[in-house]
């Protein structure tokens, strides 16, 4: 259930029963419920919170205003002063213009816990209509006198209204999918760090950085979109160098998709784009590119290790459909070449082939086809 309509006078647990209905969430299509009120339900809501939770339990489970969240607020339950969107949005425009000047490992930890926080209110945010009409004037030439009026009817608002919004600085949405780009880099760097045993140990404490990979996940983009700019950006730039550039950008912003980052530049420096007619065609293009590119690094991949073959391609398989490697069981050791466990080797070469697998499903996995 995603909205509920309610037009009754719900108290206590009959209030509680019937606002859960909407609370199951299903990934990046539902994050939440919707329930719409024709009577003033806000004290008989607080009542039967307070009754089933404790006397702060209002204030963990009811959202602020919309203001509030904008412009900052005191949390009644810590005490701690939350900041607004415009406080953090105006940090991180003052503090990070130039995303490549990000370098030092102290700079990378303070952007990473700011856009963190940058993270969180927008998802907040985005419950909120006010916010979807604040993003949907950043499209509208303030200039252009239609527009505005046609902007007005559709989401109700006034002149007053406009100029308000005009006043909040937001973030362009190029400017985000950079920092979303930066972030996971930055993400992906921290892993490798505290991975590698040999290197010398920082001196700087990230124990208190959350990375929000999960609201990174909600706002996914999918791979079809990609191929759609792609086509989108080719008829209009005919410069694949600077295509390349601007698509790059957006597959490191995309969790799911960066992993296939060079699949995607090979298939648009291997392809004349220019032949291709549709966004449809371009689709089917890439998968038909994919899956050839698929079948020949799996076997160079067999011949690089000295894999059994047979094995190797069952195994794969495999991981490709289930989309992860695991090296539980007999499976992955039957694919080793023939080497005695007791070999100082082993290990070694044991490692190093299910690194290799783990990037190859990463990068192919969706993509089908045979081996």
């Amino acid at each position: 259930l995603n909205t509920l309509f309610v037009d009754k006078n719900l108290r206590y647990h009959g209030l509680i029963q019937a606002f859960s209905r909407t609370n199951r969430i299903f990934d990046a299509t539902k994050t939440f419920g919707n329930i719409v009120t024709f009577r003033d339900l806000e004290q008989h809501t607080i009542d039967a919170i307070t009754l089933f939770g404790d006397k702060n339990t209002r204030n963990v489970v009811l959202e602020r205003s919309y203001k509030e969240y904008l412009e900052g607020f005191k949390d009644v339950v810590s005490g701690e002063a939350r900041r607004g969107y415009i406080e953090v949005v105006k940090e991180l425009n003052e503090r990070f213009q130039n995303v490549d000047e990000i370098e030092a490992e102290q700079d990378k930890k303070e952007f990473s816990k700011l856009f963190g926080e940058y993270l969180r209110i927008e998802n907040i945010l985005q419950n909120y209509d006010e916010y979807t009409y604040l993003k949907a004037l950043q499209a509208i030439d303030s200039s252009d006198t239609d527009a505005i009026e046609k902007f007005k009817n559709t989401y109700f608002v006034t002149d007053e209204d406009i100029r308000d919004m005009q006043q909040i600085e937001i973030l362009p949405d190029r400017r985000v999918q950079d920092y979303k780009s930066t972030y996971n880099d930055i993400r992906d760097w921290l892993r490798k760090e505290k991975g590698n045993t040999t290197a010398e140990k920082s001196k700087i404490d990230w124990d208190d950085v959350v990375f929000e990979i999960d609201l990174l996940k909600s706002q996914e983009i999918n791979l079809d979109y990609i191929l759609e700019l792609i086509f989108e950006k080719n008829n209009k730039t005919k410069d694949k160098t600077a295509l390349i550039e601007e698509i790059r950008g957006v597959i490191r912003a995309s969790v799911g998709n960066r992993a296939k980052e060079s699949l995607i530049v090979d298939f648009i420096n291997d392809t004349d784009l220019d032949t291709i007619t549709d966004k449809a065609s371009i689709i089917e293009s890439f998968f038909e590119y994919a899956q050839c590119k698929q079948a020949k690094e799996v076997s160079e991949l067999i011949a690089s290790e000295n894999l059994n073959e047979e094995e190797a391609k069952r195994y794969i398989i495999v991981s490709l459909k289930r989309e992860f490697v695991s090296e539980n069981g007999i499976d992955f050791n039957s694919i080793l070449p023939k080497m005695s466990p007791l070999n100082p080797l082993y290990l070694k070469k044991k490692h190093k082939v299910f690194q290799l697998i783990t990037a190859f499903v990463e990068k192919f996995k969706g993509v089908g086809g045979k081996l």
